[in-house]
């Protein structure tokens, strides 16, 4: 498909991630409202709640952009999601009859505060990538041998909601419990280790039964769209409490999401196949589509007071050895109900070479290997002040769809009670 022209000049732009192509979805405030959903298109935003409210877009009985969040939307299903994405065709597309009335509601992007885009109602984060796993095996246990279960089933577990922020926000370094091979006890006190987790966060957009599995075509149509998302991770805390059961506080403190939600309409003619499987998965992970899309994506990092940021990483959500689909369809296979803004975590994106792994603990191999900025400085782990961003397109023909940076800086660690004595 080729860049399809809007009257919005901007959108017109072949390197402009918002073109009319991609239509993604946010929240955003100005000084005079509160925050409301807004679909980006070229630098502006149109303001969805005023569109509804002025009858420009009318999509059900009650209102759906009376909230500041885009579940409701989510909740219609995908006859109504791809009812919305034509009457935005009609009304932004070049030649548009109602541009008088749509040009007044659009907000430029640099007058616009972001806010999160949706409710999240429950994270899950995977462990999805052969190329990270079989880096984190050799890193933690001397073998890049995988799991024995790795090859047969989507690998994850169950995070936290409550911490996942939008892009922007500011995190403090956490405090956590670690144990130093060669001390007896172990210690309380800042993390020493703090990663990033480049991934993509799928967003589910409609329910699903308790006790219900679902196919992966199913699973497919279920998901409303897709984010940039930055698990934070605290390395040395998740080595201490990790066995047996896995991550909790060193995954707990943060996880980062990019300020749009990309719609799966968006990505479609982006789709690239899974990789060929070492191991026949059973037959309820099979769909009939490709699940995986060719998007781009970038690692920065930013010392506190550095005038520019260092790419430290280029690789490809087609990188990835499960889709998200495949992921939701696991699952939900032993009854799990899954619920309209849950957040899907892919795992982290890691190419072969060295260039494209996707978390610091892989470009300094747990530190071994410290990698040289283009400020000059050294890093092996993040330091307080340092700002990290994920960037993801998909190049098409004459256009590109982006997400929006994925932007966190590192706050020093905030001082426990106890060890101030409070």
């Amino acid at each position: 498909m080729p860049l399809m022209k809007s009257w919005v000049a901007s959108a017109n732009d072949a390197a402009h991630p918002f073109p009319l192509n991609n239509l993604p979805y946010g929240v955003f405030s100005t000084d005079d409202g509160d925050p409301r959903c807004g679909v980006a298109i070229g630098d502006m935003v149109l303001d969805m709640q005023a569109a509804e409210a002025t009858g420009l877009i009318t999509l059900t009985d009650d209102p759906l952009f009376d909230v500041p969040f885009w579940n409701a939307l989510m909740e219609e299903g995908p006859a109504v999601w791809a009812a919305l994405r034509e009457r935005l065709f009609a009304l932004l597309g070049k030649g548009a009859a109602e541009q008088d009335k749509v040009e007044p509601l659009l907000v430029p992007m640099g007058d616009a505060e972001l806010h999160m885009p949706l409710a999240v109602s429950e994270y899950t984060d995977f462990y999805a990538g052969m190329q990270h796993a079989k880096n984190m095996g050799a890193i933690l246990r001397g073998s890049p041998d995988l799991p024995a279960n790795w090859l047969h089933i989507p690998i994850g577990y169950n995070g936290r909601a409550s911490s996942v922020v939008v892009s922007g926000t500011a995190l403090h370094r956490p405090n956590g419990q670690t144990k130093a091979p060669d001390a007896e006890m172990p210690s309380f006190g800042p993390s020493k280790r703090l990663d990033i987790e480049l991934e993509l966060g799928a967003i589910v957009g409609t329910d699903s039964e308790l006790g219900q599995p679902i196919t992966v075509d199913e699973a497919d149509a279920m998901i409303f769209g897709y984010v940039l998302l930055n698990d934070w991770s605290a390395r040395d805390i998740q080595g201490w409490e990790y066995q047996p059961l896995g991550p909790f506080q060193g995954k707990a403190f943060g996880t980062s999401i990019s300020p749009w939600i990309v719609t799966s309409a968006a990505l479609e003619g982006f789709r690239a196949p899974t990789p060929p499987r070492e191991k026949q998965l059973l037959p309820y992970l099979n769909g009939s589509k490709d699940g995986l899309y060719d998007i781009e994506l970038e690692v920065l990092m930013q010392p506190e007071g550095a005038d520019r940021a260092s790419s430290l990483s280029k690789t490809n959500y087609n990188r990835m050895y499960y889709s998200a689909a495949e992921q939701l369809a696991h699952h939900a296979s032993g009854g799990c109900a899954m619920n309209a803004g849950d957040l899907l975590g892919s795992g982290t994106i890691s190419g072969a070479e060295r260039s494209e792994f996707g978390s610091l603990m892989e470009l300094s191999w747990a530190g071994r290997e410290p990698f040289t900025l283009d400020t000059g400085e050294t890093r092996a782990f993040i330091e307080d002040g340092d700002t990290l961003t994920l960037r993801g397109n998909a190049r098409g023909k004459g256009f590109t769809i982006g997400f929006g940076d994925c932007t966190g800086q590192i706050l020093p660690a905030k001082i426990h009670p106890q060890r101030s004595g409070g």
